[in-house]
């Protein structure tokens, strides 16, 4: 039986890059923030400031926010990525597999605001959500084993944020990001003579960002909203496990990556039409391109792995409507179009992700004069992805003779419930 060491270089490499690039990707940051603005496809989220949910995306909305109010919310969230073989080879001494059944895992996010005043400018609110999050899962004996088996990342986010009404035209909004993210990636290992071992990669950290918002309220039935997210600096540390069929320990080694996340900037415009009728529109930018490259070390400093990556910029557009059938029901309707920062060439199993069209509805309903219940639903459809991968993500760390040739499409789509209540008091 052999162990291949440059293996164990490409599996620190891709699991890691599965921790870092699959959380913060834009085809798998969780956007899903209230099922309020899940009716709208979250358009003009940086200035509808309907709700304590504008915490996360634009601070400076609070002002909006009369006394104080509680929002809880919580996201039902199914991706379906099916991949079908094109001709794929498999590893040296290796069965070819299957098609892997269907990776995507139902998850549950939830999300929590508070909003209090302060005085009659000034307000403090409190945002604890998941701003990033994958599970993904493929069946035993799939054809990419060697690449991937399953991700599973998740992400608390707690976000103190205060606004400042300057006057009555402008208001500023600033919010701090406390952020913790853990991880856990497997797959499967070829050991050669057609012997298959279990790789698991788990880890965690913790790190510190901010947001800044503006609120322009150009006439009594418009507003404007601007919105900034920062790059958050991680140092990623974990444990790579490699075991043999029977459970022996053939790597256990710790290792750390440097990640730091794209910034963005969003534009978002609110308009009250008359007494029934609102749009709304925003145009969200995330900056991608600074992500080019990861590079994975171990305990004592030497690099186990170096992976270029060329990710490109991103572009969010979405448009909405609202209709306020009486004081008590009110419909939503949604359209967006969201890249993905993945270029084919670079695609992996963990990451098979492709430009999606969410297509969202939604209602809300006052069940008193202090508390409403909204509920979201948005589908999105992907774009079909291509995929010619022999490395697995990582370049110039392994061969087809070790993880063989995964070639063939994605069909992928997504769908979303939410439901949120909102309490004034």
């Amino acid at each position: 039986m052999i162990f291949n060491r440059t293996r164990v270089s490409f599996l620190v490499a891709g699991t890691m890059l599965a921790m870092s690039g699959t959380v913060f990707a834009s085809g798998f940051a969780l956007i899903e923030q209230s099922a309020s603005g899940m009716g709208n496809a979250f358009a003009g989220g940086a200035a509808s400031a309907e709700d304590a949910s504008t915490i996360f995306f634009n601070p400076a909305g609070m002002s909006q926010v009369r006394g104080r109010q509680v929002v809880v919310a919580l996201h039902a969230i199914k991706p379906s990525a099916k991949f079908s073989d094109t001709g794929s080879t498999a590893a040296a001494g290796q069965a070819l597999g299957g098609n892997g059944g269907d990776a995507g895992s139902l998850a549950f996010v939830p999300n929590f605001y508070y909003v209090m005043e302060v005085n009659s400018q000034t307000k403090f609110g409190l945002g604890i959500n998941a701003p990033f999050g994958l599970k993904t899962e493929y069946d035993a004996g799939w054809i990419g084993r060697f690449q991937a088996m399953k991700s599973e990342v998740k992400t608390v986010n707690v976000n103190p944020s205060v606004s400042y009404q300057m006057n009555e035209t402008v208001t500023l909004g600033l919010g701090v990001d406390y952020q913790k993210i853990d991880a856990e990636l497997t797959n499967k290992q070829s050991l050669g003579a057609g012997v298959e071992g279990n790789t698991k990669v788990s880890g965690s950290d913790n790190a510190w960002g901010f947001n800044l918002g503006a609120l322009f309220q150009v006439s009594p039935d418009t507003r404007v909203g601007l919105a900034y997210r920062s790059s958050i600096n991680y140092n990623l540390s974990g444990d790579l496990l490699v075991t043999n069929p029977v459970g022996a320990v053939l790597v256990n080694t710790s290792v750390t990556a440097d990640i730091k996340t794209p910034d963005s900037l969003s534009i978002s415009g609110f308009k009250k039409i008359d007494d029934k009728w609102d749009v709304m529109g925003d145009f969200t930018w995330t900056g991608w391109s600074k992500f080019k490259e990861l590079r994975v070390v171990d305990s004592i400093g030497a690099t186990r792995s170096l992976t270029f990556e060329n990710w490109k910029n991103t572009y969010r557009f979405s448009i909405g409507a609202n209709h306020h059938y009486n004081e008590q029901w009110t419909s939503r309707i949604g359209i967006a179009f969201d890249q993905g920062p993945v270029e084919d060439q670079y695609r992996t199993a963990r990451i098979p992700d492709n430009d999606r069209t969410w297509l969202a509805i939604g209602g809300k309903y006052a069940t008193s004069s202090n508390s409403s219940v909204d509920v979201g639903y948005a589908h999105l459809f992907v774009k079909d992805s291509s995929i010619s991968n022999d490395k697995g993500g990582a370049t110039g760390t392994s061969t087809p003779a070790t993880v063989g040739n995964l070639v063939g499409t994605y069909k992928n789509s997504v769908d979303i419930l939410s439901v949120q209540y909102t309490h004034s008091f």
